[in-house]
């Protein structure tokens, strides 16, 4: 690690390291260490804080993407908590509303609520405390307040109007004085702290074993008083969404009590004596997969980190697999996803002699023999899009002309223990902009749904009860020499474009984990945006004015049309990694001030 100045001090301990999002929700995690409890107890208690003092990133009706390595088995794994979405939800009723594309927010776009039961299910396996235990942090910032953030303060002083005249459950959350909270106000959710006070009680009633009460806890949000007031939300009947029509929902009880969140095999590559773990290609992670192997025929280590062609490089290879993941990628548990051709050496390869010296203007997928019919389609669907505007996430809603209240983004943790667990976490999904709060829970639904297509023949195609194709994108690496580095980012459609080169310059240049965090990012608005109304801009190149004059000069000179920002606008990434010899290091990222490690 270089002795280079940095925003704030790289940290470093023994006992255990926390970094997430909000100071907040890592100070609970440490909380959960402190008690005796391991990466998992923190892990969850985390999310729910999160839930509650970031929510319009996140809330109890989303979702997450976990991956771990749990040291006492010497296994590296993948928890889906992505909810599916409902049996009803076909391309024909979507089409019958009248649509063309799935509504951003609302009621047709929900899917199953996935991290309740994704959090429970970690616990009920992978941790040591109690119930009560993690859910108390959560429960106390619900009932007693927190500091509300400026952000969230202006999300909901942008959307106030719209909830009072189309959704009065979210006015009388948001705005339980008939106006939007002043930024670091104290603010309560006590609708929130009731439903989880109840179930937990319900769940403490129900067994006096510690799984046994988890177990209870999952019945009463999917088959209990939870699940009955959803059902009975959604029964009242259509609220308006993006669309501009008042559009109904369609998830029953069969839905919400068939599905459970599950455990798989994350996808791998090796890449410099590092195995790089990512979900499958029901989220975007195997992209990051794609550009590494692009980019193993590139002497990344040679390059200026902050130079032009490492800029440029990066910039490609990602731009080709974001094209593969718009044309391949999708729920492989109901389709065919060829990620091992898209993997391989002669595809890489191919992919690989794609780039040149000049910026690519044009949407490329490869080409996967048996698939030329989907990739024609895809062709087709996307035709229309490209080059039609942008879409920005709460967290760079600076770089839009106007404010862009009303779309939601993540939030991230990575957490690392004595024992060497080590675990990434992006939830999302649920935000308040999303959906209207359910009247008595004191939360929204996720509408992850707007990421399917509404065109038969697509991977990513409407499907009952088929898992959307996330963007959600944890990251964990294993060296064999013994290090465990977790990582991460919230983003959308940036989220692996902001963690790639932070990773590069962690591999290729000895950048220390805050060091790198400080470093300016970069990410092309190229490809159509994963989310409603699924924009693009070809060419395009945001990228933080902390590079120096001659990198912008020399990406001009490219081709790359340029959107020069402020430093420290992109990315909010954190990180935490295990040494060999026991000593854990953390970081995160200074954007937005309140990404927080806490490590001892």
């Amino acid at each position: 690690m270089s002795d280079t100045f940095t925003t704030r001090p790289e940290l470093r301990g023994q006992f255990g390291a926390v970094t997430s999002t909000h100071w907040l929700a890592s100070a609970a995690g440490m909380r959960m260490l402190d008690k005796g409890g391991n990466a998992f107890d923190a892990a969850v208690a985390t999310g729910f804080v999160l839930q509650v003092v970031e929510p319009h990133l996140n809330g109890p009706g989303g979702e997450f993407p976990a991956i771990f390595y749990h040291a006492q088995t010497d296994q590296t794994r993948v928890l889906c908590a992505q909810g599916v979405v409902p049996q009803s939800a076909t391309i024909e009723h979507c089409r019958a509303e009248g649509l063309e594309l799935m509504p951003g927010n609302g009621l047709l776009s929900v899917v199953v609520p996935g991290a309740f039961d994704g959090w429970m299910l970690m616990l009920r396996d992978y941790g040591t405390l109690e119930l009560r235990d993690v859910l108390e942090p959560a429960i106390e910032y619900a009932d007693g307040g927190h500091p509300i953030l400026p952000r969230v303060s202006r999300t909901i002083a942008g959307l106030g109007e719209y909830f009072r005249e189309h959704w009065p459950s979210s006015f009388a959350t948001w705005l339980p004085d008939g106006r939007a909270p002043d930024p670091w106000s104290l603010f309560r959710n006590p609708d929130l702290a009731a439903t989880w006070t109840r179930l937990l009680a319900e769940a403490e009633a129900a067994s006096d074993d510690r799984s046994g009460q988890i177990d209870a806890a999952r019945d009463i949000f999917y088959n209990g008083f939870v699940a009955d007031k959803i059902l009975d939300f959604i029964a009242d009947g259509p609220v308006m969404d993006e669309s501009g029509q008042a559009h109904s929902g369609v998830m029953t009880a069969g839905d919400l009590s068939n599905w459970q969140s599950s455990y798989e095999a994350p996808l791998t590559v090796e890449y410099e004596g590092w195995t790089v773990s990512k979900t499958g290609p029901w989220g975007q992670g195997p992209a990051f997969l794609q550009a590494l192997r692009i980019l193993e025929g590139y002497d990344i280590a040679a390059m200026d980190p902050l130079g032009s062609e490492f800029v440029h490089v990066v910039t490609e290879a990602l731009k080709l697999g974001q094209a593969d993941r718009d044309a391949y990628y999708g729920d492989p548990l109901d389709g065919d996803v060829p990620i091992q051709t898209l993997l391989s050496d002669d595809y890489t390869a191919a992919r690989r002699a794609q780039i040149s010296d000049k910026a690519s203007f044009d949407f490329r997928p490869g080409t996967v023999p048996g698939f030329e019919e989907q990739l024609d389609i895809c062709a087709q669907v996307l035709s229309g899009l490209l080059g039609k505007g942008a879409v920005y996430e709460p967290t760079m809603a600076h770089l839009a002309e106007q404010e862009v209240a009303g779309k939601g983004d993540t939030c991230h943790m990575d957490i690392v223990d004595k024992w060497g667990n080590t675990i990434s976490v992006t939830p999302s999904g649920g935000w308040l902009q999303s959906s209207p709060v359910i009247p008595g829970l004191g939360f929204a639904l996720s509408t992850r749904a707007q990421m399917f297509w509404l065109t038969a023949g697509l991977p990513s195609s409407l499907v009952p009860g088929q898992r959307p194709r996330t963007t959600l994108t944890p990251s964990l690496a294993l060296h064999k020499d013994g290090r465990r580095f977790s990582f991460g980012t919230p983003g959308g459609d940036q989220q692996d474009q902001w963690q790639l080169p932070f990773f590069l310059r962690v591999v290729h240049h000895g950048m220390g984990l805050q060091e790198a965090l400080d470093a300016p990012l970069f990410h092309n608005m190229h490809a159509p945006s994963s989310f409603a109304p699924r924009t693009s801009q070809p060419g395009r190149l945001v990228i933080e004015s902390g590079f120096p004059e001659a990198t912008l000069a020399d990406l001009r000179r490219r081709g790359h049309d340029l959107e020069i920002v402020p430093p420290h606008n992109l990315g909010r990434i954190t990180a935490a990694m295990r040494e060999p010899d026991g000593m854990i290091r953390a970081a995160a990222t200074p954007a937005s001030c309140q990404a927080y490690a806490t490590v001892r």
